[in-house]
């Protein structure tokens, strides 16, 4: 599974990928005015800090003009991933830029009907939203695994991105379902090494060192 990380923050990014961890960033226009900080010029800085596909959202909701943002967007750096909303003009968009050697991120998905038609528009990524399905009462998971098996019944390139992952389960039962992608916030990455057991294993090993006396410098 690949391993985006959710943010547009550039010292985050840089710290994650400096692990191996991360494959690419997913940003959105919530993350960037968070930021506080210039879109165009977020997006480069992460673009030159990761050589994977970095996510960059267009904002306007009519085919034309996202067409006219995709342009903007997709001159930043070559990994640039345009990203359009799962709607008529989100896919018209989708299929222009897809034809024209793009990679597309076709997000807010909530449901496998939708990721088909996403499939189908050539999108590279599909990005369903775990948590927030799970916050209104479905199963975020049964949505990753039909997904899963519809993408495979017809042989499908487009990638499955699981976004709006909440915390460490959401990536274990993803990877178990065999999503493509995951992309989180840093918190819940750096929440993956987290386990009582190294804990107190690290806190054993360091309390029989200290009893020798000895140092390796």
């Amino acid at each position: 599974m690949k391993f985006f990380v959710d943010t547009a923050d550039t010292k985050d990014i840089a710290e994650l990928y400096e692990t191996g961890l991360l494959d690419g960033v997913t940003t959105n226009p919530s993350l960037i005015a968070k930021s506080g900080r210039s879109f165009l010029e977020v997006v480069a800085e992460i673009c030159k800090l990761v050589p994977g596909p970095v996510s960059a959202e267009v904002v306007a909701l009519d085919h034309a003009t996202m067409m006219r943002e995709a342009e903007v967007l997709r001159k930043i750096a070559d990994n640039v991933a345009v990203k359009v909303p799962l709607t008529i003009d989100g896919l018209k968009t989708c299929k222009a830029l897809s034809d024209d050697g793009t990679k597309v991120n076709v997000t807010l998905c909530f449901s496998a009907n939708q990721a088909l038609l996403a499939a189908k528009a050539g999108a590279a990524f599909i990005s369903p939203f775990v948590g927030r399905h799970d916050d209104n009462g479905f199963d975020g998971m049964e949505l990753i695994a039909d997904i899963r098996l519809i993408y495979d019944n017809y042989a499908f390139d487009t990638e499955i991105l699981v976004a709006s992952v909440r915390h460490p389960v959401h990536v274990l039962e993803s990877a178990k379902i065999g999503a493509d992608v995951m992309t989180a916030p840093p918190a819940v990455i750096k929440s993956l090494f987290n386990h009582v057991l190294t804990e107190k294993g690290i806190a054993g090993f360091m309390a029989d060192w200290a009893k020798t006396g000895q140092s390796i410098l």
